[in-house]
């Protein structure tokens, strides 16, 4: 009797962790197949853990401003270089990144607050036991406490086939240990595992993702001055969010910034996977993404001119960034956007001569061409003529507003060039990276 007792309890107990799998495992298929999106938080948003009440909009606005300019100088080659529908929170930092990230690893899951970043590759996070870590708000992640957290071995094909990653053996020959550097002089280095990652959707049940490559860091230095607690790469390496969940989602994201005074309002950002992330219907413009070789991580388009008004200003060939296929990265995590200075000369002359009005300094010294803003300013029209995609620039989002009296220009003379994410708001940016596309189509992210 009692072992007949024993047999219905483990019955019971089977048919209930069945269940659960089962449960699960609808939820992630209903979830990739039926699309699901998360929200991106400013890091500047009240909504964020870094958010400081007592800073100035002028304070947030230059430190803005120097966090970008330290991120274009992270997609400068190194000496070490060589040549369906998912949603989810993003707040900002890392060398320049703006947006973060909530999502969960780990079984249980635990929290974690990353950087969401178009120009890098590897989610990593910091973990027990840190030897060399900068501090964070939220304790570290302690993969001793994950059911499903695995170490990668090192004979692993997941250990070699990373791109921009350096990966070697650990001391026991056990595990792959692995190594991201930054141009920017970030880093983290620490173990290469698998663990189960965690969405919260904004229109689903949260979406659990089995098995995800992840970095538990063990040895971390962010140059930027508010911490997140690592990476979430959304770049086009293998290692990235996007790319392990290329198939599920159709090779699908997208993602809907809003303006920077509606972040101040507790308006979150939009990122979507797979189905949801599908930008179409009117208005809605595409343009080839250019693959390059090498690296893989950045998407690029082809810029072939710029317009001031009713003056078209084509790129010209001649510098490095200009005229040819793929000549432009397009980055979520760039407040400006930045062009070769020859041609960066010609479009700030163009905005020039549309106003009729004195310039004055930046007092931050970040940008060029400023202006009085009591002197009601008509900002001209600006497009940005990509190959086959002509979008039009929301003329609030062409210049910033440095302070209550200071109205600047919005781009910056450096290379490479970058169509930055001040650029991009008010816009459904779409990635296919299927039909190698990104499109673009006029929205009001505020009401997504």
């Amino acid at each position: 009797m009692a072992s007949h007792h024993h047999s219905l309890l483990s019955f019971a107990t089977l048919a209930t962790t069945f269940s659960i799998v089962l449960l699960c495992s609808f939820s992630l298929i209903e979830a990739l197949n039926e699309g699901f999106s998360v929200d991106l938080i400013h890091r500047d948003s009240p909504k964020s853990p870094f958010y400081n009440p007592s800073e100035t909009h002028s304070q947030l606005v230059a430190k803005a401003l120097r966090r970008s300019i330290n991120r274009v100088n992270s997609f400068k080659p190194t000496s070490s270089f060589s040549p369906n529908s998912l949603q989810t929170d993003i707040f900002s930092d890392i060398g320049g990144g703006e947006y973060l990230m909530k999502y969960f690893v780990g079984t249980p899951p635990v929290p974690i607050l990353g950087v969401a970043d178009t120009g890098s590759d590897l989610i990593w996070l910091q973990c027990k036991p840190c030897t060399e870590c900068y501090n964070q708000t939220a304790p570290f992640f302690d993969p001793e406490k994950s059911t499903t957290y695995k170490r990668i071995s090192c004979t692993s094909s997941q250990c070699e086939s990373l791109d921009y990653i350096d990966t070697s053996c650990s001391k026991d020959r056990k595990s792959c240990q692995y190594s991201a550097n930054y141009g920017d002089k970030s880093f983290s280095k620490g173990d290469l595992a698998v663990d189960t990652l965690t969405l919260n959707s904004t229109s689903s049940r949260p979406v659990p993702l089995p098995k995800t490559i992840i970095g538990c860091g063990l040895n971390n230095s962010l140059t930027s001055g508010v911490k997140g607690s690592g990476i979430v790469g959304l770049g086009g390496g293998k290692a990235s969010l996007v790319s392990q969940l290329h198939s599920s989602i159709g090779g699908k994201f997208s993602y809907c910034l809003v303006p920077f005074k509606y972040s101040q309002d507790n308006t979150s950002s939009k990122l979507n996977f797979g189905s949801h992330a599908v930008v179409s219907g009117f208005g809605t413009v595409s343009t080839p993404l250019v693959l390059h070789k090498r690296p893989h991580t950045y998407y690029y388009l082809t810029l072939e001119a710029m317009s001031v008004g009713n003056k078209r200003l084509e790129l010209s060939s001649s510098s490095a960034s200009g005229g040819s296929k793929g000549n432009i990265i397009i980055d979520s995590g760039s407040t400006v956007t930045y062009f070769p200075a020859e041609f960066y000369s010609k479009f700030e002359s163009a905005v020039a001569e549309e106003i009729n009005f004195q310039r004055i300094d930046d007092p931050s010294h970040s940008l060029s061409l400023c202006y009085n803003n009591s002197d009601d300013i008509q900002v001209p029209g600006i497009t940005a003529h990509f190959s086959g995609a002509d979008v039009k620039l929301n003329p609030t989002t062409t210049f910033y507003q440095i302070t209550d009296e200071i109205l600047c220009l919005a781009f910056v003379a450096d290379e490479p060039s970058i169509f930055g994410n001040r650029a991009q708001s008010n816009l459904l940016v779409g990635y296919d990276l299927v039909e190698k596309t990104v499109s673009f189509k006029p929205t009001d992210c505020t009401k997504l």
